[in-house]
C-alpha cells in the first residue's frame, strides 16, 4: 500500500510539472503515418524498388529502427492501439468492421489535458468520431484514392461532411500544412497526425507519376512463386495471391473510382494504351507471362502511391525548417503494419510473417537523436502512446502495455528491454481467409500457432529459424534438433499470455462465402 501512494505521488509530481512546464520546452509532435507501406518500399531499409527521398531524410537526421513489430497486422487494429497502447483485446477493437470506443483512456486525451493542442487529419478509420482531438478533419470510412468526402467537426461541434476535389494524399499534406500554419494556436506545443490512406488497395496513382515506371521492370521478389509446401494449411489456403486473388479493378483494366471527367481523361491517357496492348497480347501470352504482368503493373501502381506521400512529407520537412519549428518538433514516420510486394506471392498483410510483421519506423528529434543512428531493440506500435506522452513530460499510465521508446532515441537501452514479442490475429472468418493465429518472436527464432479457420478450430504449429531460413519457407516445427528452442519459445508464448492478459479466443464466427473481399 505504501508502496503504491508513493507511486502515485510521484505521478502526480510529475503531472503537475508536466503542466507548469515551458510550453517552449515541450516538444512538437508531428507523426506521419501510412496504410499498408512495407519496409521493401522505402529506400533507407531497401533501395531496389524505389527511392523515397524525404522518408529517407527521416532517416539520416534521426533514427531507424530495423524492428518495430505490430500487435495486430491489420488497419483498424494497428490505429486503435496505437491510441490505446494497449493490445486488440484490451482496446475492444479486434477486427475491420469493429467501431473502436472513444470513451475509453487515449494518449491524445492525456496530451491534450496536459496543455498540447492535438489534431488528426487523414485516414482515422475507427468508425467512432475522434475523441482527445482539438481539430480533426478524417476521411469517412476508407476513403477514395479521388475526391474524398472527409469529416470534421461543425460550428455546433457535431460531425459535417464536407466534399473535396483532388489527390487524397496531396488533399492530406495541404491539410496538414494549413493547420500548420493557420489553424494552431502558436502559444502552445502540438501533436498532429498527419494520417494517409496510400498505398492502401486499390493503388489509384495520382496525377503526377501515372506514367511514372512505365520504361522500368521492378525486380522479383525471390518467394513470387512460392508454393507453400514446407507450411501448414493456413498459408495454402489464404485468398491473397498476385496471381488469382488481384481483380481487374486492382489492376486497373476497369473502373475510375471516385474520379470526375477531368481526371478521367488524365487516368485513361496514361492507362488506356498500356491497357490495350496487354489485352491484345493476352490471348497469345501464357498464364506465366500473365502472372508476370500483373506483379509488374502491381507493383509499380503500389509504388507510385507511395512516390505520392514521399512527396508530402518533403512539404512538411520543408515548413518545419522555414517556420523554425524543426528544432523543438520530434517527426516521426510509420505505417499501420507492413505489406506483400510479391513475396510468397502474396498481396495484403495480416499475417506473423516477417513481411507484415515489420512495419518502418523512422525518428527524428534534432539534439537527442545521433543522426543516421540504426537501432535493432524489437519496438512495436504498442509503444507509441507511451512515447508521444513522455515526450510531453506526461506521466504513463500504469495499464498500458508498451514502453517509451525515448531512452532508446537517447542512445540508451534499458537493460529490461523486451526480448521477446507477441502477436495475435483475430479476422476469421474474413477478408483473404488468413487463419486465426497468434505466437511469439525473439527476432531468431518465430513459434506460431493457428487456432482458427472459417469458424473451425485448428491446432497447427509453425516453428521458424530466422537466420537460417530468413524468408519462413519451411517449418521446423516438431524437428529433434529444434526440441529445446521450441520448448523455450512454448514457454515464453505462455508467459506473455498471461502477461498481457489475452483471454482465449472461443467465438470463432460464422464462415464467409469463398472470394469474399475486404
Amino acid at each position: 500500500m505504501i508502496k503504491k501512494m508513493c507511486l502515485a505521488i510521484v505521478a502526480c509530481v510529475m503531472w503537475s510539472a508536466a503542466l507548469g512546464a515551458d510550453d517552449q520546452s515541450r516538444p512538437n509532435i508531428l507523426f506521419i503515418f501510412t496504410d499498408d507501406h512495407c519496409q521493401q518500399a522505402l529506400s533507407a531499409y531497401d533501395p531496389t524498388r524505389i527511392t523515397t527521398p524525404n522518408m529517407d531524410r527521416i532517416a539520416r537526421e534521426g533514427m531507424k529502427f530495423t524492428r518495430c513489430y505490430v500487435t495486430n497486422s491489420i488497419c483498424g487494429p494497428s490505429r486503435a492501439v496505437i491510441q490505446t497502447g494497449k493490445y486488440s483485446h484490451l482496446n475492444g477493437f479486434l477486427r475491420n468492421g469493429n467501431v473502436f470506443n472513444g470513451d475509453q483512456q487515449t494518449f491524445p486525451k492525456l496530451l491534450r489535458a496536459a496543455g498540447y493542442q492535438t489534431a488528426i487529419i487523414g485516414k482515422w478509420h475507427l468508425g467512432s468520431t475522434p475523441q482527445g482531438y482539438d481539430y480533426y478533419d478524417v476521411l469517412k470510412g476508407q476513403g477514395p484514392y479521388y475526391n474524398p468526402p472527409m469529416i470534421t467537426a461543425g460550428p455546433d461541434g457535431e460531425p459535417v461532411t464536407r466534399p473535396h476535389t483532388g489527390y487524397t494524399t496531396d488533399i492530406i499534406t495541404d491539410k496538414a500544412l494549413d493547420w500548420l500554419k493557420t489553424g494552431r494556436d502558436q502559444e502552445r506545443p502540438f501533436m498532429l497526425m498527419c494520417q494517409h490512406k496510400a498505398p492502401h488497395r486499390n493503388w489509384m496513382p495520382g496525377p503526377k507519376y501515372l506514367n511514372w515506371l512505365d520504361d522500368v521492370e521492378i525486380p522479383e521478389p525471390a518467394t513470387l512463386r512460392d508454393d507453400y509446401s514446407g507450411r501448414t494449411r493456413a498459408a495454402r489456403e489464404q485468398q491473397m495471391t498476385i496471381r488469382y486473388h488481384l481483380n481487374d479493378r486492382d489492376l486497373k483494366l476497369s473502373g475510375h473510382g471516385n474520379m470526375n471527367a477531368d481526371q478521367i481523361k488524365l487516368f485513361d491517357a496514361a492507362y488506356g494504351p498500356k491497357n490495350e496492348a496487354f489485352l491484345q497480347a493476352r490471348a497469345n501470352m501464357t498464364e506465366e507471362e500473365i502472372f508476370r504482368w500483373k506483379y509488374q503493373r502491381y507493383v509499380k501502381d503500389y509504388l507510385r502511391c507511395v512516390k505520392s506521400v514521399d512527396d508530402g512529407i518533403g512539404a512538411l520537412l520543408d515548413y518545419l525548417d522555414e517556420s523554425g519549428l524543426a528544432d523543438n518538433t520530434v517527426v516521426i514516420y510509420s505505417s499501420d503494419q507492413g505489406w506483400y510486394l510479391g513475396e510468397h506471392g502474396w498481396f495484403d498483410k495480416r499475417w506473423m510473417y516477417e513481411e507484415s510483421l515489420k512495419t518502418p519506423l523512422l525518428v527524428r528529434w534534432p539534439g537527442h537523436i545521433h543522426p543516421g543512428t540504426t537501432h535493432d531493440a524489437i519496438v512495436s506500435n504498442v509503444d507509441f502512446a507511451e512515447t508521444f506522452l513522455e515526450l510531453a513530460g506526461v506521466p504513463v499510465p500504469g495499464d498500458m502495455q508498451g514502453r517509451s521508446l525515448v531512452p532508446l532515441l537517447g542512445g540508451d537501452t534499458p537493460p529490461d528491454w523486451r526480448k521477446t514479442f507477441y502477436y495475435h490475429y483475430y479476422e476469421n472468418p474474413g477478408a483473404h481467409n488468413v487463419a486465426r493465429h497468434y505466437g511469439v518472436t525473439d527476432g531468431r527464432y518465430k513459434l506460431i500457432r493457428f487456432y482458427a479457420l472459417q469458424g473451425q478450430p485448428l491446432d497447427d504449429w509453425e516453428l521458424y529459424d530466422l537466420q537460417r531460413d530468413p524468408n519462413e519457407l519451411r517449418s521446423v516445427y516438431g524437428q529433434p534438433e529444434y526440441a529445446a528452442v521450441q520448448q523455450r519459445m512454448m514457454q515464453e508464448l505462455e508467459r506473455l499470455r498471461t502477461e498481457l492478459q489475452v483471454p482465449e479466443d472461443t467465438d470463432l464466427g460464422r464462415p464467409r462465402r469463398s472470394g469474399s473481399r475486404r
